[in-house]
């Protein structure tokens, strides 16, 4: 039987390669700091910046799960390099033209999309090698090692990139992301990660367009044959839906409820990015109930109260307020970081840049729907009623999912997934055929 000396050295490939992408991390949230920064000083324009908030989701809503056939065809170590290298020659362009002082709007919108191209590549490479590398009964601890880091980043990327803007030109900035995109790089070349079993092609002489779509329809097929999936999958939708304007309406919320100033907001912010970082020491040390979905469900009925706390808060009590965005953020990790330790354990690895990409997708695409509803709902009857409204919500979601079957037997019905034989196209050939059969839905 394997002691805990075991595995943390099987784990030990995977945390040099964890910890070259969380440098990364830092030089990437520097970056877009410093380029907000810059666009609000030069414009002081909403709909610049809403435009390249556009850019920076479109890539991963419309392309995301295209990108997931590929990442499942392709090897995932050279995928991370090649987005990682792409991203970084990005970076290094713009870097000269803000040197050059030939910059414009436009060159940072391309930038801007084309990081997040690189981020639709990198993301479910990475989440997908995961479930390779890490035993599967620390997959929720691990997820809340990526939650400690997440808050950590939140708390610390403001006043880092604040004070580096105050010492550096744009272009500085840049070279640091560089210097980190480097470290991340190394990590990556440095480390042997594992590719899912090969899959068997059932039609060698299947066009490579034709092997393309199959995969595509495979990926789909696989969340709509997995009922408890599938729902779930609606549940972040709603979330999003509701959850989404919240976070925009963040600084009307304080200017008009509550007559503050940006330190108040900035308390907003750091009170959810603190609660974030608990909620991740708290995952990776208790690791959540062994059921992991009832881990999650709490957390999404702690989001819930928190947001419902927002909006009831009295004008007089703006530490409630606080408070409330703490709870929020230490739920968020509850609800975020097992969801993701039963992606990784129960979708087959082989599936499973495809389907990850497809599930987020569906729940980013929700995003702006929410915020093209709430806008004008908020301008009727104010923005706190959306807090009230989005919290209740949620907190109802969180209770019509325990009676829902399908969602609280996830794992149970994951667990049977994964110990079935299923026939697929073969990753990274190009001949590969719509052959997937996989076991009908609860």
């Amino acid at each position: 039987m394997k002691d805990d000396s075991d595995d943390r050295r099987s784990m030990r490939p995977f945390f040099t390669l964890w910890i070259g992408q969380a440098i990364s991390l830092i030089g990437s949230q520097l970056v877009q700091f410093a380029l907000i920064w810059w666009m609000t000083q030069q414009t002081g324009s909403a709909t610049v910046l809403a435009t390249a908030s556009i850019a920076g989701i479109l890539p991963q809503v419309f392309l995301g799960p295209f990108v997931g056939v590929m990442v499942d065809r392709w090897n995932r170590r050279w995928t991370m390099l090649g987005a990682d290298f792409v991203v970084a020659l990005a970076t290094l362009v713009l870097a000269l033209l803000f040197w050059s002082g030939s910059v414009e709007l436009w060159h940072i919108y391309v930038v801007l999309f084309i990081r997040s191209l690189g981020g639709a590549f990198h993301w479910p490479a990475m989440t997908a090698s995961t479930s390779l590398m890490v035993p599967a009964d620390q997959l929720t601890r691990i997820q809340g090692l990526n939650q400690i880091l997440n808050g950590g980043l939140n708390i610390a990327s403001a006043p880092l990139g604040a004070l580096l803007v105050s010492l550096l030109p744009v272009e500085g900035v840049m070279m640091i992301d560089l210097a980190t995109a480097a470290v991340a790089m190394l990590a990556v070349l440095l480390t042997q990660i594992p590719q899912p079993a090969p899959r068997v092609a059932a039609d060698p002489g299947q066009s490579t367009l034709a092997a393309f779509t199959s995969d595509l329809r495979a990926g789909l097929r696989y969340l709509l044959d997995w009922r408890g999936l599938l729902l779930l999958s609606i549940v972040a939708m709603l979330l999003n839906l509701v959850l989404a304007p919240t976070t925009s309406f963040m600084p009307l919320l304080v200017t008009e409820i509550f007559k503050g100033t940006a330190w108040h907001l900035g308390a907003l912010e750091a009170g959810f990015a603190i609660g974030i970082l608990v909620g991740g020491l708290l995952l990776s040390v208790w690791g959540g109930f062994r059921r992991r979905i009832y881990t999650s469900v709490l957390g999404v009925a702690g989001i819930g109260l928190g947001i419902l706390l927002v909006g009831v808060a009295p004008v007089s009590a703006f530490s409630l307020v606080v408070v409330g965005m703490l709870l929020s953020g230490v739920m968020s990790s509850l609800a975020n970081g097992p969801i993701m330790a039963i992606f990784q354990a129960h979708i087959e690895p082989g599936m499973q840049g495809r389907v990850l990409t497809l599930l987020n997708s569906m729940s980013m695409g929700m995003m702006p729907i929410g915020l093209a509803l709430a806008g004008p709902l908020a301008d009727v009857v104010g923005v706190r009623a959306w807090f009230v409204v989005g919290g209740l919500f949620t907190l109802l979601l969180a209770v019509a999912c325990l009676f829902i079957p399908s969602v609280m037997n996830i794992e149970e019905h994951g667990a049977r997934v994964s110990e079935e034989p299923v026939a697929v196209p073969a990753a990274g050939t190009p001949a590969a055929a719509a052959t997937d059969s996989y076991p009908a839905q609860l």
